[in-house]
């Protein structure tokens, strides 16, 4: 028999990533009992496997609420950043190096995306090039953005889970399976046997959006996009991040080096692969020759929120149903925002950016 749970709150979170974290203290700090449910332990998904760029890759080819969402985001980083670390001791160690980027036919147009941002696309010579990243050997001449960071995600979110933790209006319940049953205006949310009482539900669960939604007889885009990454030992090859054809290297402060990734539409095939693991490596090595003397140190897949055009859902999708998911390959760099912007939205505030781009579409 279905207990009903005695603690009833005014929010409840499914899925404690960064996104639910994050939405959950946004939450919080605004006045809200929040109560966070996650199928395994805070942080480990799609959180921990990214690679923590503090920008879209390629951002020029995203939509103008992407680009607005992520300069929010970019200007907010470094404050979230250092409240982590001085309140949990945890160093999610942001990095401000700067990204080069190669971009082939695709100059003129992300010269001009960056012409009016504070996080300018700079030419340089290929002198230039190989003093920034005298070990990067890249088949053009680079573009120069400064203004990017980096952050060690999993750090991250190992940050955020202590946060909620051990937040006075917070409680965060891991190894909770969720099942969301009901219709979008009364959804009901049970686990371990129990119904949850909440207010409102937000669904912060990234890949599994689609499938919880799916319950409620709502059609969603939102689907699995696998990754796969490489980690090498340290070596302190690289000191800023690099894009080149669609591969990424990225520096860790102690020296090693993640390399990614794969973008494959397998649905949740989480298990590592030697094709992967073969065209990865091969990437690597003629980006960074120098990596065939550095020890592999572990290969991962994680899943993305894949969404049309990398448009996340952020909003209600009836008074009861809330969502803030969809980031697809964005979901680190547009979590201040997007947090920020989900409870401007639940707390009837001014939003930070129009919504309205964000808003749940009903497919049906």
């Amino acid at each position: 028999m279905v207990q009903t749970k005695t603690s009833p709150c005014d929010v409840l979170i499914i899925g404690a990533g960064v996104m639910g974290m994050l939405s959950a203290v946004e939450l919080a700090e605004a006045g809200q009992r929040v109560v966070i449910l996650d199928k395994g332990q805070a942080g480990l998904e799609a959180s921990w496997a990214g690679g923590g760029i503090i920008s879209p890759l390629y951002p020029w080819r995203y939509a103008p609420p992407i680009t607005a969402l992520a300069t929010w985001s970019q200007n907010a980083f470094p404050d979230l950043i250092a409240r982590l670390r001085d309140s949990t001791g945890i160093d999610p160690e942001l990095l401000s190096n700067g990204m080069m980027v190669t971009a082939t036919n695709e100059r003129e147009k992300a010269l001009a995306w960056g012409s009016g941002l504070a996080r300018a696309v700079i030419e340089i010579t290929d002198d230039e090039a190989q003093a920034l990243e005298p070990h990067v050997q890249l088949d053009e001449t680079p573009l120069w953005m400064p203004g990017v960071s980096s952050v060690r995600n999993p750090r991250m979110g190992q940050a955020l889970r202590q946060v909620c933790m051990h937040h006075p209006r917070i409680q965060l319940l891991e190894h909770h399976e969720v099942q969301v049953s009901g219709d979008l205006e009364s959804p009901v949310v049970s686990s371990r046997g129990q119904q949850f009482v909440a207010d409102r539900v937000v669904l912060t669960t990234g890949a599994w959006t689609g499938g919880l939604l799916s319950g409620l007889d709502l059609p969603c885009p939102i689907k699995p996009m696998k990754g796969q990454m490489l980690l090498f030992a340290p070596s302190g090859l690289v000191s800023r991040v690099v894009l080149a054809n669609g591969r990424y290297a990225i520096p860790r402060a102690d020296g090693r080096i993640v390399f990614g990734s794969t973008l494959e539409d397998v649905g949740f095939k989480r298990t590592p692969d030697k094709d992967a693991f073969e065209s990865l490596y091969a990437s690597a090595l003629a980006m960074i020759p120098a990596l065939d003397r550095v020890d592999l140190e572990a290969q991962w897949a994680g899943f993305r929120p894949g969404s049309p055009e990398g448009m996340p859902w952020i909003g209600a999708i009836s008074d009861a149903l809330w969502v803030n998911s969809g980031h697809f390959r964005n979901g680190v760099v547009l979590s201040p925002a997007s947090s920020r912007l989900l409870c401007d939205l639940m707390m009837d505030r001014t939003p930070i950016v129009d919504p309205l781009p964000y808003q749940p579409r009903n497919t049906r």
